[in-house]
């Protein structure tokens, strides 16, 4: 089992009841029985800390040259959450759990390769039930060198982090304070103690400890050294630590913002980082060979909530990678950038998503690093100025670029926009493009919320996709997660409560615990300032660097403090507060864009649903259901997806019969559909021609509509298909088989061609006020559904029969006279009278 996170760890061998983690021997070889390990759970997280001393059980790997990274655990014992005996830990005093190795660590492990060497013991001590685990303070891995049986030396005072690479312990210290130091050896040697190249005390000789106290002389990087000589073999153990001078305090130059400041002579940028409740934040970057120094110490304002520093020197267009280090042991990202290089995902990006990607700075750095760039090329917008279609009769088409191009890539989509616009769609809507987690997702796990994903290309690759939509008269939607962030969010780890695993409490953008039922990742606090700054920054990045024509807000009900975990009915009641923070939201977009699109996945009450569109927004209105239910066959009704059912004065209920979160139809068809006879709807040519007759209703419609990738050719595949094309509850997210195949299909072809026509007609300039109107009259409860829509110059009858009978109903045309049969032509002369009409299944 991997297990990823950042470690701190006290580890000092020979200072009893000092430290996380104590071991036997000193040294610990691959022959060396035992190796007795003892925690103690009063350090650290503190997670067993109380706790029953006879349910405590080991997590332990190890560490090899096999290994691809530290997270990469060989050999791993046992399983998350069992209790073997073999595994369970001892106590002989309150707080302190011992385990013991005997046999060898091969032997233990079962290493059977010989040039396959342990470099590290990975361990974590949990409760039997996996629930409660013993870390380091910031929740991560534990790990216990292994050496050689030769000569060795080693730090042991001051304590170090065992991180992969050794870092020491937060050392404060100043200008003449005392530093003891320890050192010790494996076998006896002439032992020397070294502070910045000058020797400490005296050598020992012959000897297996030294211990001296070193007088702390200059502010600034110190490199400590214990050297121990064994005739010509000469070893040493080293680390390096900062002593910072007393921070200096200065208010924020004119005109910057937080995150990354240009300076007009490309040469300069000032950075800007808000982290109230922080001592201390210094720049780590390539402009420094990430190296702390005191130059690189950033300002504090006067009121204590942002650093800030200027860099100067910077060559222009050069991209330059850097990170925060937040009180001398947390590295970050910028949680502002507009690029990020991932260590642990870039290098599985093909080199054809994104070209010249620059190297990430392994060796010099670990975790997930920001990108600057000065003098950046501008893109020339060939459509600067796009006139977005009138909201009320968007027709959105909603893709996962995963998902809708094997490329992946938004270069490649460019060339889908024809058929997109042949098809009748004004509107795309892209589900989560920012920076996520991983390569493969959904994109609902983001992290960083100004950063397009470089899974899906450049940022100029985005910006020519969306110039070419508004080209083609289509607008650009963008779905984005900020109900919640992930653990590699910046807005996560520079405030994280280690001991319980969650945000710490004074974490000014997100809740400790989430406040409702629905929340993934860590919750949001959407009435901090620290929050509101941050979604406003976002609405004007992309609204005015990008252009992009709005958004689509995923899970909006959950932006409220009103606490309702476990009462799913409290969480859709009306919220007062909710409404305020979305009406602020709508308010800012309108500032930036006038007009742009903003849509809220929100399925609350429906007197909080109609406020909200009456001050212009757009809401999600999911019929999967009911659509799904009349095309299977089974009496439906699927009125709710008109607006006027729900009472509201806005056409602005986005209807739906698939979305990336519900069951496809023909999935449905094919496995639950309706017979009688040898009428049969899961045969597929029939369930495609339901799906015609659904989409004859939803289509016709006043309002804007949205449809799920590949709907209008009938896509077949569930929603927890696979990737071996298997289903299963846990593939929901997974890849999905992309079906441009089925164009050469003349069922699903047929079913393409009705999609067309129908949404073609709805971008006639002089229907438009058929299909915003609330003139909207309709029978949709039985086998036999009737439709009729009135405004302006066109009126509009539907009817059809989803049934799996003969069905005869009554109809009266709205005029009498000549009627046109739009989808399969002829005519029909109506006597203005009720008429009936029998219709086949």
């Amino acid at each position: 089992m991997k297990f990823i996170f950042t470690f701190v760890v006290l580890l000092f061998s020979g200072i009893a009841n000092c430290q996380l983690l104590t071991w036997s021997p000193n040294f610990i070889q691959e022959e060396s029985s035992p190796v007795v390990i003892t925690v103690d759970a009063t350090k650290g997280n503190q997670g067993l800390m109380d706790y029953l001393p006879t349910n405590v059980y080991v997590h332990i790997g190890v560490i090899t040259t096999s290994s691809t990274s530290s997270s990469d655990w060989k050999y791993s014992k046992f399983t998350w959450g069992t209790t073997p005996v073999s595994g369970q830990a001892t106590s002989n005093s309150t707080n302190k759990f011992t385990y013991t190795i005997n046999g060898g660590l091969r032997t233990f492990f079962g290493l059977n390769n010989p040039s396959e060497k342990i470099i590290k013991i990975a361990i974590l001590f949990r409760s039997g039930d996996g629930n409660r685990v013993q870390r380091n303070a910031d929740g991560g891995d534990m790990y216990i060198p292994v050496y050689d049986n030769g000569l060795n030396v080693r730090i042991t005072n001051p304590p170090t982090q065992p991180k992969f690479y050794a870092v020491p312990e937060d050392i404060n210290k100043t200008l003449g304070d005392p530093l003891p130091v320890t050192g010790v050896s494996s076998l006896e040697s002439n032992l020397k103690i070294f502070l910045n190249n000058t020797q400490v005390g005296a050598t020992a000789t012959n000897s297996t400890s030294i211990s001296e106290t070193a007088t702390i002389t200059s502010y600034g990087q110190q490199v400590l050294v214990v050297e121990a000589t064994m005739g010509l073999n000469v070893k040493s153990d080293t680390i390096k630590f900062f002593v910072t001078p007393v921070v200096n305090t200065a208010a924020l130059p004119a005109g910057v913002k937080d995150g990354v400041n240009y300076d007009p002579n490309n040469t300069s940028v000032t950075l800007v980082l808000y982290a109230p409740f922080k001592t201390r934040v210094s720049v780590l970057g390539d402009f420094n060979n990430w190296t702390e120094t005191v130059n690189n110490q950033m300002n504090r304002t006067p009121d204590g909530l942002r650093y800030w520093i200027r860099i100067d020197g910077l060559t222009p267009q050069t991209e330059y990678a850097y990170q925060f280090l937040i009180d001398g042991n947390l590295k970050v990202a910028d949680y502002t950038t507009e690029k990020v290089l991932d260590p642990n995902n870039d290098p599985y990006i093909p080199t054809a998503n994104y070209p010249n990607l620059k190297p990430y700075p392994f060796g010099k750095t670990t975790g997930i690093v920001s990108v600057l760039q000065t003098a950046k090329p501008a893109y020339t917008w060939q459509v600067p100025n796009f006139v977005k279609p009138d909201k009320r009769n968007l027709v959105i088409y909603e893709l996962l670029v995963r998902d809708f191009v094997a490329t992946q890539r938004f270069s490649t989509i460019k060339d889908s926009i024809s058929y997109l616009k042949k098809l009748g769609v004004n509107a795309i809507e892209v589900m989560p493009f920012n920076e996520f987690e991983g390569n493969n997702s959904w994109g609902y796990n983001p992290d960083f919320y100004f950063a397009p994903d470089k899974m899906y290309g450049t940022e100029n690759d985005l910006r020519a996709f969306i110039d070419e939509c508004h080209k083609q008269g289509i607008a650009v939607i963008m779905d984005i997660a900020l109900n919640h962030a992930f653990g590699l969010s910046p807005t996560v780890q520079m405030y994280w409560d280690a001991l319980n695993n969650r945000p710490a409490d004074n974490n000014p953008w997100h809740n400790a615990i989430e406040k409702h039922p629905y929340n993934v990742g860590f919750d949001f606090n959407h009435e901090s300032t620290a929050t509101k700054n941050l979604v406003d920054m976002v609405i004007e990045h992309w609204l005015t660097k990008y252009k992009i024509d709005g958004f689509r807000w995923d899970l909006s009900k959950g932006f409220t403090q009103k606490n309702t975990l476990g009462n799913e009915a409290a969480f859709a009641a009306y919220d007062d507060t909710r409404v305020v923070i979305l009406k602020g939201i709508y308010d800012k977009m309108e500032a930036v864009a006038p007009n742009s699109y903003c849509i809220l996945e929100h399925f609350a009450d429906n007197v909080e649903e109609k406020e909200l569109s009456d001050y212009g927004m757009m809401l999600w209105g999911n019929s999967n259901h009911d659509y799904n239910e009349a095309t299977m066959g089974y009496n439906s009704n699927f009125a709710y997806g008109i607006f006027t059912t729900r009472g509201w004065n806005n056409p602005y209920l986005i209807t739906y019969q698939e979305s990336h979160d519900e069951e496809r139809l023909m999935f449905k068809n094919e496995q639950y559909g309706n017979q009688n006879g040898s009428y049969n709807i899961k045969n597929i040519p029939t369930g495609l021609k339901r799906n015609e007759m659904a989409a004859s209703f939803w289509a016709m419609t006043p309002g804007p509509k949205m449809l799920w990738q590949f709907g209008e050719l009938g896509y077949d595949y569930s929603i927890n298909t696979c990737e071996n094309l298997t289903i299963d509850n846990s593939c929901r997210t997974s890849p999905k088989p992309i079906k441009w195949d089925y164009l050469a299909d003349e069922n699903r072809k047929a079913l393409n061609t009705v999609y067309s026509k129908l949404l073609t007609l709805r971008k006639v300039p002089d229907y438009l006020p058929t299909f915003v109107t609330s003139n909207i009259t309709y029978d949709l409860g039985g086998n036999f559904k009737k439709m009729q829509v009135n405004s302006g110059a066109l009126k509009i009858t539907v009817v059809g029969n989803f049934g799996v009978v003969t069905e005869t109903g009554n109809v009266t045309f709205q005029n009498s006279g000549t009627w046109y049969n739009y989808l399969q032509g002829g005519t029909r002369n109506a006597t203005g009278l009720s008429e009936s009409i029998t219709l086949q299944p």
